[in-house]
Protein backbone atom coordinates (compact mmCIF):
# COMPACT_ATOMS: atom_id res chain seq x y z
CA UNK A 1 0.00 0.00 0.00
CA UNK A 2 1.24 3.09 -1.11
CA UNK A 3 1.96 5.97 1.56
CA UNK A 4 1.35 9.58 1.85
CA UNK A 5 3.15 12.03 4.21
CA UNK A 6 1.57 15.47 4.27
CA UNK A 7 3.46 17.82 5.87
CA UNK A 8 2.18 21.06 6.56
CA UNK A 9 2.75 24.79 8.36
CA UNK A 10 -0.65 26.58 9.33
CA UNK A 11 -1.09 29.86 10.62
CA UNK A 12 -4.92 30.08 10.95
CA UNK A 13 -5.37 26.18 10.46
CA UNK A 14 -6.99 26.83 6.85
CA UNK A 15 -3.88 25.09 5.95
CA UNK A 16 -4.04 22.27 8.62
CA UNK A 17 -7.56 21.60 7.20
CA UNK A 18 -6.90 21.46 3.34
CA UNK A 19 -3.91 19.13 4.71
CA UNK A 20 -7.24 16.49 6.40
CA UNK A 21 -8.79 16.60 2.99
CA UNK A 22 -6.31 15.84 0.98
CA UNK A 23 -5.37 13.22 3.07
CA UNK A 24 -9.24 11.87 2.95
CA UNK A 25 -8.84 12.27 -0.66
CA UNK A 26 -5.61 9.98 -0.62
CA UNK A 27 -6.80 7.31 2.07
CA UNK A 28 -9.97 7.26 -0.89
CA UNK A 29 -7.26 6.07 -3.56
CA UNK A 30 -5.84 3.35 -0.72
CA UNK A 31 -2.97 5.21 0.01
CA UNK A 32 -1.73 5.62 4.15
CA UNK A 33 -2.10 9.20 5.05
CA UNK A 34 -0.30 10.57 7.81
CA UNK A 35 -0.73 14.75 8.82
CA UNK A 36 2.71 16.26 10.38
CA UNK A 37 3.03 20.08 11.07
CA UNK A 38 6.31 20.92 9.95
CA UNK A 39 7.22 22.07 13.64
CA UNK A 40 6.82 18.43 14.36
CA UNK A 41 8.36 16.83 11.33
CA UNK A 42 12.52 15.23 11.51
CA UNK A 43 13.84 14.06 8.48
CA UNK A 44 11.80 10.79 8.93
CA UNK A 45 8.48 12.32 8.09
CA UNK A 46 9.65 12.45 4.38
CA UNK A 47 9.84 8.39 4.32
CA UNK A 48 7.06 7.70 2.17
CA UNK A 49 6.11 6.99 -1.44
CA UNK A 50 4.77 10.24 -1.87
CA UNK A 51 4.77 13.55 -0.35
CA UNK A 52 2.89 16.63 0.17
CA UNK A 53 4.15 19.91 1.55
CA UNK A 54 1.65 23.20 2.31
CA UNK A 55 2.18 26.19 3.54
CA UNK A 56 -0.31 29.35 3.71
CA UNK A 57 1.07 32.42 1.37
CA UNK A 58 2.39 35.21 4.24
CA UNK A 59 4.39 38.13 3.64
CA UNK A 60 4.63 39.07 0.35
CA UNK A 61 3.34 36.24 -1.45
CA UNK A 62 5.79 34.19 0.14
CA UNK A 63 5.96 30.56 1.46
CA UNK A 64 6.34 30.00 5.05
CA UNK A 65 9.69 30.22 6.26
CA UNK A 66 9.46 27.34 8.25
CA UNK A 67 8.48 25.36 5.39
CA UNK A 68 11.20 26.44 3.47
CA UNK A 69 13.41 26.15 6.11
CA UNK A 70 12.40 22.39 6.37
CA UNK A 71 12.60 21.63 2.64
CA UNK A 72 16.20 23.16 2.57
CA UNK A 73 17.08 20.38 4.93
CA UNK A 74 15.66 17.31 3.48
CA UNK A 75 15.32 18.13 -0.32
CA UNK A 76 18.26 15.65 -1.25
CA UNK A 77 16.28 12.80 0.53
CA UNK A 78 13.12 13.50 -1.74
CA UNK A 79 14.64 13.74 -4.70
CA UNK A 80 13.24 12.13 -7.69
CA UNK A 81 10.17 11.71 -5.68
CA UNK A 82 6.56 13.30 -6.51
CA UNK A 83 5.94 15.63 -4.50
CA UNK A 84 2.78 17.79 -4.24
CA UNK A 85 2.57 21.28 -3.13
CA UNK A 86 -0.66 23.59 -1.44
CA UNK A 87 -2.14 26.18 0.85
CA UNK A 88 -4.07 28.81 1.08
CA UNK A 89 -3.83 32.34 0.81
CA UNK A 90 -5.93 35.54 1.35
CA UNK A 91 -4.98 38.02 -0.74
CA UNK A 92 -3.21 38.60 -4.03
CA UNK A 93 -3.53 35.76 -7.30
CA UNK A 94 -2.05 32.82 -5.57
CA UNK A 95 1.86 34.15 -7.38
CA UNK A 96 3.89 32.19 -4.04
CA UNK A 97 2.54 28.78 -5.28
CA UNK A 98 3.58 29.73 -9.02
CA UNK A 99 6.77 30.82 -7.64
CA UNK A 100 6.95 27.61 -5.01
CA UNK A 101 6.14 25.52 -7.80
CA UNK A 102 8.80 26.82 -10.20
CA UNK A 103 11.40 26.65 -7.22
CA UNK A 104 10.75 23.36 -6.73
CA UNK A 105 10.96 22.08 -10.22
CA UNK A 106 14.21 23.86 -10.79
CA UNK A 107 15.46 21.60 -7.73
CA UNK A 108 14.41 18.62 -9.88
CA UNK A 109 11.44 17.41 -8.52
CA UNK A 110 8.22 16.87 -10.18
CA UNK A 111 5.03 18.60 -8.80
CA UNK A 112 1.73 17.17 -8.60
CA UNK A 113 -0.39 19.44 -11.31
CA UNK A 114 0.40 22.77 -10.75
CA UNK A 115 -0.14 22.53 -6.88
CA UNK A 116 -3.22 23.49 -5.06
CA UNK A 117 -4.40 26.75 -3.35
CA UNK A 118 -7.68 27.63 -1.74
CA UNK A 119 -8.57 31.27 -1.04
CA UNK A 120 -8.81 31.76 3.08
CA UNK A 121 -10.81 29.05 4.22
CA UNK A 122 -11.59 25.29 3.18
CA UNK A 123 -15.44 26.00 4.25
CA UNK A 124 -17.85 25.01 1.04
CA UNK A 125 -18.36 21.42 -0.32
CA UNK A 126 -16.34 23.03 -3.48
CA UNK A 127 -13.11 23.60 -1.95
CA UNK A 128 -13.33 20.64 0.39
CA UNK A 129 -14.04 18.68 -2.72
CA UNK A 130 -11.00 20.18 -4.83
CA UNK A 131 -9.10 19.18 -2.22
CA UNK A 132 -9.88 15.18 -1.67
CA UNK A 133 -9.38 15.53 -5.89
CA UNK A 134 -5.63 16.61 -4.88
CA UNK A 135 -5.42 13.81 -2.59
CA UNK A 136 -6.03 11.62 -4.89
CA UNK A 137 -4.01 12.72 -7.84
CA UNK A 138 -1.01 12.73 -5.65
CA UNK A 139 -1.60 8.95 -4.38
CA UNK A 140 -2.88 7.99 -7.77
Amino acid sequence: MATLNIIYYTGTGNTADMAKYIGEGAENAGATVRLINVEEADESAVNADFIAFGSPAGGAEEVAPEMVEFIEGIKDKIFGKTVGLFGSYDWGQGGWMETWREEMINEGFSIVNDGLIIHLAVDDDEKIEKCREYGRAIAG
